[in-house]
């Protein structure tokens, strides 16, 4: 196993349809992706929650480690309104090789999936394997400098695993007790450039207080402090979003998008 992946590594869990940051990934990351008809590849699809927001543009392929996701995946999107020709295929796979030929996606998306891997260059190395010359990989992958740490820890002697600025503690004290890696802009930049991805363009995602239970507390915050989908102050963002293209092919600029 990879030296850096966490000891107490875990699975993530899907967001929930209705959700605000699955609106919010799309309406970030949609005006960089190709013309629709063009074949997306959700890499940790999950139940398709999220991947349902892309289906009706894209012939989709989904991708994930729990078959049983992917058999809700199936489910969710059978129930889809997609145009004619948006089929959409869902794809259990070992977590190592992706079972799809070389050059074979025109775009592909991953959210907050990266950090569950168990090895992250082999899984960018795939996405760039899979992505034709000039391809567009969106991904985003949580925030070191949010004020909890978003996949919890396994701590010891407390029973409340979000412990405030647990993030913010040296990678090595972190990933000894986390529950999934966590991220600084340069790393996942960093990551991605290695593999030969160039860098399109990359944001700090507002946290969408989607766990707040209290109703009147989560709108009160969404329309004060954390207002628009992206934020320049590191401490109110949950994720960092990378837009990444494989080199090669049009290519050609794209708009950065607002907010």
């Amino acid at each position: 196993m990879n030296a850096a992946v966490p000891e107490h590594l875990e699975t993530g869990k899907p967001a929930d349809a209705g959700d605000l940051i699955l609106e919010r990934r799309h309406r970030l990351v949609r005006e960089f992706l190709p013309s629709p008809g063009s074949h997306l590849v959700d890499f940790g699809c999950g139940n398709g929650a999220q991947t349902e927001w892309f289906s009706r543009d894209f012939r989709i392929t989904g991708l994930d480690v729990s078959e049983h996701q992917i058999r809700e995946f199936v489910v969710r999107m059978e129930g889809t309104n997609r145009t004619d020709g948006m089929d959409a295929r869902g794809i259990a796979y070992d977590g190592h090789v992706v079972p799809l030929e070389s050059e074979s996606a025109d775009c592909a998306i991953s959210f907050e999936v990266l950090e569950h891997v168990e090895d992250e260059a082999q899984s960018l190395g795939e996405l760039f394997r899979i992505l034709r010359p000039g391809g567009v990989l969106a991904i985003s992958v949580p925030n070191r400098w949010w004020v909890f740490e978003t996949h919890g820890a396994s701590l010891p002697l407390l029973p409340w695993n979000r412990v405030p600025f647990f993030s913010w503690l040296p990678k090595g004290i972190h990933d000894r007790w986390a529950r999934a890696r966590i991220y600084r802009r340069r790393e996942i930049q960093g990551l991605l450039e290695r593999q030969g991805f160039e860098i399109e363009h990359s944001a700090y995602v507002t946290a969408p207080m989607d766990v707040v239970k209290s109703v009147w507390l989560r709108d009160g915050l969404r329309a004060t402090v954390f207002r628009g989908d992206t934020t320049r102050v590191p401490m109110f963002s949950t994720a960092v979003l990378m837009i990444a293209r494989k080199p090669g092919g049009s290519g050609g600029a794209r708009p950065e998008p607002a907010g």
